[in-house]
């Protein structure tokens, strides 16, 4: 910690030196953290260099296939023998039998300049440019999770260390992934097998989940091995628990089910009720969610079929969490009747504690007495500047961000889908200090804010959600002192408090 304070002594007195006010005397005190961030806030050099060394407590929105750059992907299916359609801009899932005709070896492409900048433009959003055959953002970013889906099966521990290792560099101490750990082959056998019934009302959702029953230990089985063995590939590929261990190892990181919207009902039923009860018996999944386009024809025909799936799925396992996509939509993507009610459903019918996005607030029925219930029951928003930028074409003024802080709302700063996107949690803290001129204790709130609201087990560091305020066992103390005995026993016994305890810790460290 000692030398940890050192180093951001002397970036401040870096930062502070370039604007030319601080003084040459090496032994005087630098300026305060707050005081710094206002001379550097209007100049995004210096601002980013900021804000990634600025303590960032959780990402909370981050799914795992998106949070992986399109060059991992070409790299892998190189080592993986895999043949590249450079006609379909898509990676295969085969060998090439003959090359040609538009189609290359993954591993021929270092070698092909033009080829692999067009590849890797193809699956991910870098240098998007709207052309007579590739005219949206948003087709274009939901198009990429097709183009490597076939190198994703083998390299889930290497997304999971890709992603734990940038967290690491980017200051991020808790990661919420997204992730479908079951083959969707082996779900569909189980439903072949399960003959379910019509999926209508509460009555057909129940008589489904019986003729499933069978199938639920295979689900937490294929589930939990799965997710062992990502995570023991991902440990090795960082060197966890060697002396050349590497900084992700040092991300507390854990996982939402998420299920497809877009597939037919019994599946997405198949999904949720594997989701639930994987998350029943691993406490690695902390919540389940439900994922891909929200205007997709399918997600919009079901939408409330799907949240009543919720409804009955929380009365057979209470006490699940929840973090929805719930309002990734504009006019300009659907019609106007299908804005008005998919916030309030998520939270009203499906139980939500976060939503994902929120970007159609505005246009939701009475949405005053929306974002008035949001803030009395604590639903956190998971703000994802830059993804609505690129699918929605949301940014700035336009964005919720601003309304949803003054009704009191709760929000926390998230990535989505970075590897996609080309982003990380520093450049989502980037738009919002440009686009709303934030104060440095803003940006303390919003990082606290991210821990608060994660689904980590145990009680909170905070009373109440009000963040800064101690629980009674922790009043009064130094984050990153010494503890009462009391206070002691009660971050051993909960992980989200010891989180946050640390947290405050690295901002006594920041200044």
């Amino acid at each position: 910690m000692r030398f940890f304070c050192s180093a951001v002594f002397a970036f401040f007195v870096f930062l502070a030196g370039q604007t030319g006010r601080v003084s040459a005397d090496p032994v005087a005190a630098p300026p305060s953290v707050a005081t710094l961030f206002e001379r550097v806030k209007t100049d995004p050099v210096r601002l980013e260099l900021f804000l990634r060394a600025f303590p960032k407590g959780a990402d909370l929105h981050n799914h795992l296939s998106g949070a992986v750059y399109a060059e991992s992907f070409l790299k892998w299916a190189a080592g993986d023998g895999l043949c590249v359609s450079l006609k379909k801009r898509t990676i295969l899932a085969s060998h090439c039998p003959k090359p040609g005709e538009g189609q290359v070896p993954a591993d021929g492409l270092p070698g092909n300049e033009t080829g692999w900048n067009e590849m890797v433009n193809a699956l991910s959003m870098r240098n998007f440019i709207p052309t007579e055959h590739d005219r949206s953002g948003h087709d274009h970013f939901f198009a990429t999770f097709l183009r490597f889906m076939a190198v994703e099966p083998r390299h889930q521990g290497d997304m999971l260390a890709e992603a734990a290792e940038r967290a690491a560099r980017d200051n991020v101490q808790y990661l919420e992934l997204q992730i479908a750990p079951i083959p969707f082959d082996a779900l569909g056998e189980m439903m072949k097998a399960a003959a379910l019934p019509p999926l209508r009302t509460e009555a057909d959702f129940s008589r489904a989940y019986e003729v499933l029953k069978p199938a639920l230990g295979r689900m937490a089985a294929l589930s939990h091995v799965a997710i062992d063995e990502m995570e023991a590939r991902a440990r090795t590929i960082m060197k966890c628990g060697t002396a050349q261990a590497s900084a992700g190892c040092g991300v507390t990181v854990r996982y939402q089910y998420s299920a497809l919207r877009t597939f037919p009902a019994p599946f997405v039923w198949v999904q949720l009720v594997a989701a639930y009860e994987s998350a029943r018996q691993d406490t690695r999944l902390v919540g389940v969610n439900i994922v891909a386009p929200e205007d997709d024809p399918v997600a919009l025909q079901d939408y409330d079929l799907h949240m009543q799936m919720f409804h009955t799925l929380n009365r057979l396992y209470p006490g699940t969490n929840l973090s929805l996509h719930a309002g990734e939509v504009t006019p300009s993507l659907v019609p106007l009747g299908d804005l008005d009610h998919h916030i309030r459903a998520a939270i009203d019918v499906a139980g939500a504690k976060r939503i994902g996005h929120g970007v159609d607030v505005l246009w939701e029925h009475d949405p005053a007495s929306l974002l008035e219930e949001m803030a009395r029951r604590s639903i956190l928003v998971e703000i994802n500047l830059t993804s609505n930028d690129e699918i929605l074409g949301i940014r700035d003024g336009r964005h919720p961000f601003s309304l949803y802080r003054q009704a009191g709302v709760p929000v926390a700063l998230s990535t989505d889908d970075e590897g996609v996107s080309r982003s990380d949690l520093t450049q989502e803290y980037m738009r919002a200090v440009l686009a709303y001129h934030l104060d440095y204790p803003t940006l303390v709130q919003l990082s606290r804010t991210g821990l608060e609201y994660g689904f980590m087990p145990g009680q909170s560091l905070w009373a109440g959600h009000h963040l800064g305020q101690a629980v009674p066992a922790c009043s009064g103390m130094v984050p990153g002192g010494s503890a009462a005995p009391a206070c002691e026993r009660f971050l051993k016994d909960n992980m989200k408090a010891r989180l946050q305890w640390q947290l405050e810790a690295r901002f006594q460290a920041f200044g």
